[in-house]
Order: C-alpha cells, then structure tokens, then sequence
C-alpha cells in the first residue's frame, strides 16, 4: 500500500454524433476538467466511448466501420496523455480498439501523469464482439503500480469471471477499474452485480461506469444504458448497500468519491467476514 486515501471519479460519457476528432477531444477534455474540479486522482471512462469517432462517418451519411477505429489510436493517445501530464491525473481512458499484428483489440488505456501510457487488452470477448466486430481477445492479465497502490482494468465481461478478478487480487490490486459498455437492462445488470459481487469475495474496490446517449448511425453503438458507481465490500466500514456513490441512469454526468486503502487491510484482517483470508485453497485452487 502506498498512499492510503485518494479520490476517484467516474465519466457517464454521453455518446452523440460528431463531425470531428476535435469535437471528441473538447467533450473528453470537458470530463478531465471537471474531476480536475473535485480533485481527483484518477478519473476513469467507458467502454467503446471512442466508437463516438465513427459517427464522422465516410462523407457519404454512412458511419466508418469499425475496422476504422485504429486509425485515431495516435490523436487518442496523444490527447490523453497530454491531459494526464498537465492534470496530474491518473486517466483510464476507457477503451479503445487498436490494431496489432493484423488483429484488433478492445484495450483498456492507463494514462500515467509521468507520460507513460499502459495497455490491457479486454480478456473475456462479448458475441457481437467475436462475430460482428471480429475483435481478438487480450493473452494476459497486468496490474500496475501507481502512487496510490496496485489497480487492475478489467472490461465489462471480464468482471463477469470471478477467477480474472481473484487473479487480479492475488497479485496485490486493491482497486478494479471497470470500464463498461452496455446497450439494455440486462447486460447493465450482469455487470452491476458481478460488480458487488467480486467487491464482497475479494474485498477491494470496484469502480464502474458505462456509456449513455446513443450514436444512430453506428452499428451496435445505438442505444446506451449506463450508471456509474464507485462499489465497496459489504462491511462496517462501508455503506451496507457497498455503493460510496452512484450516477443517475443515463444522465451525463461524473461522479467522485474517496477511497481509502486501511479500510481494505481493516475488513480483511478483522471484518464481520474475511472472505479473502478464508478462502479454501485445499479445495480449490489460489489463482496467485
């Protein structure tokens, strides 16, 4: 553990067509500014919230493929990483699909306030994803260290895998970042709750959001049924529902709260349960 206490906020991006890259970077950098405001140290986006890129469409009414979406990788980046150096801020730019070895990748960014930018590759891949988009998924899991401790970036379905997340936790994090991006109530859902889920078995902290809005023209990217949420295990130290705090569904808007790492150590070594200390590795196997 490093710092114990630091503040995140979570990005309700709202999804709307646009005519250009700098209408992208002036609605994202409007976000990195606002939990500038509230003081922030990290600041987390969506899933898919850069397929926002393929509403320019091809000059012909038609949005761009998603194929196309690499294209942009360099701006994303450049523009992130600028925010993040003058900020001071942690950025988990949500997602982004990049293009490697002939293959395209759902990949989560960390924005490090030094300059260094760092990759992880969704691990568990959606239906539409394999069969409509033909995106390949991520080989290994990271974790990665920051002046507030060890964080992992798990995307949407991968919160959905308890092992991924148990993994994630054996390797020190005690922060998950979920980037998520889902179209109706259902999907929100199974995020929401294996969310609270993975927060109570391996007592760390989820922080979640999704996008909202919607983008017409683009295929799979119509509709948006977001929330974002900053979850904790279910114990004396915390809320009893687990949430710090919680946006309003669909509405664009960012939401903050403050995390503080003792509470962890407390609730793992002493709390109403210890579900990371009494876990039965003699039954089943300990994904460190």
């Amino acid at each position: 553990m490093k710092n114990g206490k630091f503040r995140v906020s979570a990005v309700q991006y709202r999804l709307q067509t646009i005519d250009s890259f700098d209408a992208f970077a002036a609605q994202s950098t409007h976000y990195v500014r606002a939990a500038q405001e509230f003081g922030a140290d990290f600041v987390l986006f969506p899933e898919f919230f850069t397929t926002q890129l393929l509403s320019i469409g091809d000059g012909t009414g038609r949005a761009l493929p998603i194929g196309r979406l690499p294209e942009f990788t360099d701006r994303y980046r450049e523009l992130f990483a600028g925010l993040a150096r003058e900020t001071g801020m942690h950025i988990i730019a949500g997602t982004h699909v990049i293009e490697r070895g002939g293959k395209l990748y759902n990949t989560a960014h960390l924005f490090m306030p030094d300059g260094r930018v760092f990759e992880q590759p969704k691990l568990h891949l959606t239906p539409t994803e394999v069969k409509e988009w033909n995106l390949a998924p991520g080989e290994d899991l990271k974790v990665f260290e920051t002046d507030h401790g060890t964080i992992a970036l798990l995307t949407c379905y991968d919160i959905e895998f308890p092992e991924i997340v148990r993994m994630a936790k054996a390797r020190g994090a005690d922060v998950i970042f979920c980037p998520s991006c889902t179209d109706d109530r259902h999907g929100f859902f199974r995020v929401r709750y294996t969310s609270h889920a993975r927060a109570v078995e391996n007592q760390v902290y989820v922080v979640l959001t999704g996008t909202v809005g919607s983008l017409p023209t683009v295929d799979f990217m119509r509709l948006n049924y977001g929330q974002a949420a900053i979850i904790t295990p279910n114990d004396i130290p915390f809320p009893p529902r687990g949430i710090l705090a919680e946006g309003e569904i669909g509405e664009d808007m960012v939401i903050t709260a403050d995390l503080d790492l003792r509470l962890l150590e407390e609730v793992r070594e002493s709390g109403s349960v210890t579900t990371w200390r009494d876990r039965r590795t003699d039954l089943y196997p300990d994904w460190r």
